[in-house]
């Protein structure tokens, strides 16, 4: 009876942070910009066949270089007569696939790292954080431009490529968490009751250092985007004819006097993505903020 009390107890003081999260981020005007534009690129991807108005990869000799609006074309036509809308549509997928892909690889290498440095420290310590910090001496774009080089063309490893240049990332602020947990009280009365260091881990350090992971992630997707648009643009990403952002800017770079809309709309996309994932994760980190106001 007294557990399933502790238990309903538990659940209620889970239901009441949820609101007061929630309640935290509609009063933040930039942060429910950034929510709206997180939710309508997700909406864009998952329903992108009832969305485009023509095939993304059809091309029409006889139409290329259409300007916006012409012959049913909302935004026009590139130089092989795609249809630019319908384009820009599918490669909001391929920029949620590598942004979470990405970040969701390099978040569970980087924490799993990061716990052990920081809760056996010593050896295990010493040697993971050289290796992160040789990662991190590499630019973060030249890393993924030298392992998709090793790793070959292609979706997978693109986001093989980025999700490796955040595991440091990840690794540091797990790290940085974990140092501070496993010093408190509870940790040292739990270690004292005999329980294993997988139960003390996994039950008690990792989910008191999960806010700022979740953070730390939201905004690592907005890099994973922009990286992705980076290798595509240099050919080295997703390759032709799948529709990317990156690519749309690359094909769109030659036509900037004739079509610029070519070229500055798919870069439009990328940067209004960018910033509302960036608001959103600001005011995910002031809303998580135990010292900010309700």
């Amino acid at each position: 009876m007294a557990e399933s009390q502790a238990i309903l107890q538990a659940s209620d003081v889970v239901e009441t942070n949820e609101r007061s999260l929630f309640k935290k981020l509609i009063r933040n005007r930039f942060a429910a910009f950034g929510l709206f534009i997180m939710l309508l690129l997700i909406l864009t991807a998952i329903f992108a066949p009832i969305l485009a108005t023509h095939s993304p990869d059809k091309m029409n000799v006889t139409k290329t270089l259409l300007g916006i609006g012409a012959e049913g074309h909302l935004l026009g036509t590139d130089n092989y007569g795609r249809d630019i809308f319908s384009r820009l549509v599918y490669g909001a997928r391929i920029s949620i696939l590598v942004g979470l892909g990405a970040v969701l690889f390099g978040a569970v290498i980087g924490s799993l790292l990061g716990v052990i440095a920081g809760y056996f420290g010593g050896k295990f310590d010493s040697i993971i954080m050289r290796i992160m910090d040789g990662l991190s001496a590499f630019p973060f774009i030249l890393l993924a431009i030298t392992l998709m080089s090793v790793l070959g063309q292609g979706l997978l490893n693109v986001i093989i490529a980025i999700g490796i240049g955040n595991i440091p990332g990840f690794a540091r602020v797990v790290r940085g968490q974990v140092l501070s947990v496993k010093q408190s009280e509870y940790i040292e009365v739990t270690r004292s009751l005999g329980a294993k260091h997988g139960r003390i881990i996994f039950h008690h350090v990792l989910p008191n250092s999960i806010a700022p992971l979740i953070v730390y992630a939201t905004m690592s997707i907005a890099g994973a985007i922009i990286s992705e648009a980076s290798l595509s643009f240099l050919g080295l990403g997703v390759q032709p004819p799948t529709a990317s952002w990156g690519s749309m800017l690359q094909d769109g770079k030659n036509f900037l006097v004739l079509n610029p809309h070519m070229a500055t709309i798919p870069g439009l996309a990328i940067l209004i993505t960018v910033v509302g994932i960036n608001l959103f994760g600001d005011g995910l980190r002031d809303a998580l903020d135990p010292k900010m106001k309700v």
